[in-house]
């Protein structure tokens, strides 16, 4: 089968959000989106001191996509309007479906703002297709312990949160069949994902540098591959962390305003209106 062809590869800005650490390689100069992966926030890594003020993001609304994020150190507290309450700790996900709209919190819980400690979290956007961006809001958080670790060969693992790989299934269910990876590769390790003709893949290198099918991607840096090449193979010289995913692109109009993310400006409209009336508020936030 075909090897895919790296295409780009765009840098993270750095773009701190107060006293957070952050680099945003998605959108960027170059490229508006990896449809459908719409936007990736890189928090840190950074270490706060005790009695620090924590993660920014107080309460605040969502509609017509879904947020991933990776917790690959510290850990983040949710709540959200639609009842949902978690802690997630370091090597945890957590998954929330926006849908037709909801208000959501992610803070530092009080034991990190009391004695501080590191950080280091991911946050990515994946659009929904015009048929689910009114879908009930959904959440689902997981621990470490719960999403296999695989080992590829001797130096590679592949940690499963979505989808399916080498006979293996995440804990996490997509509504659109994203399969996401956290890939930690040792010196001389090596992993091949097949199956991805006509799927868009997301390859963000965390840490370290990795050959993309030859091709060097260095940390902080996400690769841009072609729809048409069915395979990728990811190999390390040293220490590397990647996280690697795939979807069906959407092929859709992307509005975006802010927190909503619709087809139309009159559905951002929309969404505007529904918030400021209160109707994403069904549980306080």
């Amino acid at each position: 089968m075909p090897a895919k062809t790296v295409i780009a590869q765009h840098p993270a800005a750095r773009d701190d959000i107060g006293d957070l650490v952050t680099r945003r390689p998605l959108p960027g100069p170059r490229v508006a989106q990896v449809d459908p992966f719409l936007f990736l926030n890189h928090h840190g890594p950074q270490v706060y001191p005790p009695n620090n003020r924590g993660l920014p993001f107080g309460p605040h609304p969502h509609r017509g996509f879904e947020t991933v994020t990776l917790i690959l150190d510290g850990e983040l507290a949710h709540r959200d309007s639609a009842g949902h309450e978690s802690i997630i700790r370091v090597g945890g996900v957590q998954w929330m479906t926006a849908g037709s709209g909801l208000i959501h919190a992610e803070v530092s819980p009080e034991a990190f703002l009391r004695q501080g400690g590191p950080l280091e979290i991911l946050q990515l956007w994946v659009n929904l297709p015009a048929r689910l961006k009114m879908t009930r809001p959904k959440y689902t958080g997981v621990q470490a312990d719960t999403i296999p670790a695989l080992a590829a060969g001797d130096a590679a693992t592949v940690r499963l949160v979505s989808g399916s790989w080498g006979g293996d299934t995440g804990p996490i269910g997509s509504l659109t069949g994203v399969f996401m990876s956290i890939v930690d590769l040792a010196a001389g390790g090596r992993v091949g994902f097949g199956s991805l003709s006509g799927r868009s893949v997301f390859l963000y290198v965390v840490r370290g540098q990795v050959a993309v099918n030859g091709v060097a991607v260095p940390h902080w840096h996400l690769a841009e591959l072609d729809l048409e090449g069915d395979t990728v193979e990811i190999a390390a010289e040293g220490e590397a962390q990647v996280v690697f995913g795939h979807a069906k692109p959407i092929g859709e109009p992307v509005v975006a305003h802010g927190p909503f993310v619709m087809n139309t400006r009159e559905e951002i409209v929309e969404a505007v209106r529904d918030y400021q009336a209160g109707l994403f508020d069904n549980v306080s936030a």
